[in-house]
């Protein structure tokens, strides 16, 4: 078995900005004349978000975001919409305000068997993501918090840009039931926008955007995990 884990250098920009919901409201409205839903998911480009995040029994993952640290990476399994029909699981890397991910689709009878610490079966996937995901599982990286929310998306060709606004943002350490009922706690009364882009933001998208406060160094896992 392969036992390399992948190390991967971010450079997609990815910015984050609190707003009210007054601006989220004028923005959906703006963006909405201009840009197109994010076609792949939701209805109108809505849709809901259901995040399972992990980490090692150190929480390597949330200190890193904590202290600061350039170079960071974690594990989530998520999936879209009321019910978990499309499941994946991804690694996220990030590097300041750069970022990128890495993901590989997984069967709900797999991510509950995961969940219930029978991950034996990730050794011998042909997928690399699950075999390195298998082996930080091995070290002792468990679930810690399921984050949901709600999600609006825009997208724009040139520059590959991406615009989300993301509103109800909600925990819970109901991990056992991430696939089922877990109920949810409210940690951001606040709108989040994201704005993601490769190598450059148009000019046309940035006016439409017209954001004046710097971004900010926002986690939703570790918001959940302190809230």
């Amino acid at each position: 078995m392969e036992t390399a884990t992948t190390i991967k250098i971010p450079t997609r920009h990815e910015y984050k900005h609190r707003i009210s919901q007054l601006e989220a409201l004028v923005l959906s409205r703006r963006l909405g004349k201009v840009l197109r839903h994010d076609a792949n998911v939701g209805t109108d480009g809505r849709y809901l978000v259901t995040s399972l995040y992990f980490d090692s029994p150190f929480d390597e993952a949330m200190q890193a975001k904590i202290a600061g640290i350039s170079y960071r990476e974690k594990f989530r399994i998520r999936y879209y919409g009321q019910k978990a029909g499309f499941i994946k699981l991804e690694k996220k890397y990030k590097k300041r305000d750069l970022g990128a991910k890495d993901s590989v689709r997984l069967e709900a009878f797999d991510v509950q068997r995961i969940i219930a610490g029978d991950f034996t079966f990730l050794k011998e996937s042909k997928e690399m993501l699950k075999r390195e995901f298998y082996l930080h599982l091995v070290a002792g990286y468990r679930p810690k918090v399921i984050i949901r929310y709600e999600r609006e998306a825009f997208t724009y060709p040139h520059g590959n840009v991406r615009i989300t606004i993301d509103t109800k943002i909600s925990s819970s350490f109901d991990t056992k039931n991430f696939l089922g009922d877990a109920r949810f706690y409210m940690i951001e009364a606040d709108p989040i926008l994201e704005v993601k882009y490769d190598r450059f933001l148009p000019d046309n998208i940035r006016l439409l955007v017209n954001i004046n406060q710097k971004s900010i160094a926002y986690s939703k896992y570790v918001k959940g995990r302190t809230s």
